[in-house]
């Protein structure tokens, strides 16, 4: 197991790469925070609850799912290292999210309570700053970059996107996941895979 310390300065390196985080504001954020493992097939967040709280992983890997009236799951974001999983609409609304979050590997993740983040948020100005960075590169240029693809990119091509963005994810996801997130059938991820391996130079 990886030790408490190791965990945040890690944590504190990615806060750090979109902007500074002063040693007084690192420090209320700790105390609002936990290390949690989770083992593979653990939920981090169920559909259909109220959460109190978001995550940020050390290790590991998380997806972020729906499900239609049929039962049928649609991956909507994969969580790996550094990356913040957490139902952000149902919690900024306080309602049951409509996302669950599936532990696919075992993973060692900092939980942050929602609430108390929000206190910090009006009380720290480069927490602040943090937060609108994050907001501006992963929930509004990647959001609408994924959402253009999906609607003018063949299947072929947003595989190709996948693989260009995520390559560390291709050997870690199994294939009926990628599958999901990229809105096609593993038989029609199957055939561009093979496609794909045929055009490639030896």
């Amino acid at each position: 197991m990886p030790n408490n310390i190791a965990i945040y300065q890690a944590f504190k390196q990615t806060l750090d790469a979109y902007t500074p985080i002063s040693g007084t504001t690192w420090q209320a954020l700790k105390a609002v925070t936990q290390i949690k493992r989770l083992e593979k097939h653990q939920m981090l967040y169920q559909a259909g609850d109220i959460p109190s709280s978001f995550a940020w992983v050390f290790h590991g890997l998380i997806r972020g799912f729906v499900c239609d009236d049929k039962g049928n799951e649609y991956n909507k974001k994969f969580f790996d290292e550094g990356k913040f999983p957490g139902a952000m609409s149902a919690l900024l609304t306080n309602t049951p999210s409509k996302l669950g979050f599936d532990v696919l590997e075992d993973t060692f993740l900092i939980e942050i309570d929602f609430l108390a983040y929000r206190r910090l948020l009006l009380e720290y100005d480069d927490l602040k700053l943090f937060q609108i960075y994050y907001l501006e590169k992963n929930w509004l240029l990647d959001k609408d970059e994924r959402e253009i693809a999906l609607v003018q990119q063949d299947a072929s091509a947003r595989y190709q996107r996948f693989l260009s963005e995520f390559p560390s994810l291709v050997e870690r996801l199994p294939q009926y996941h990628i599958a999901s997130h990229l809105g096609i059938t593993p038989t029609q991820l199957s055939r561009i895979r093979k496609k794909t391996s045929i055009h490639q130079p030896m």
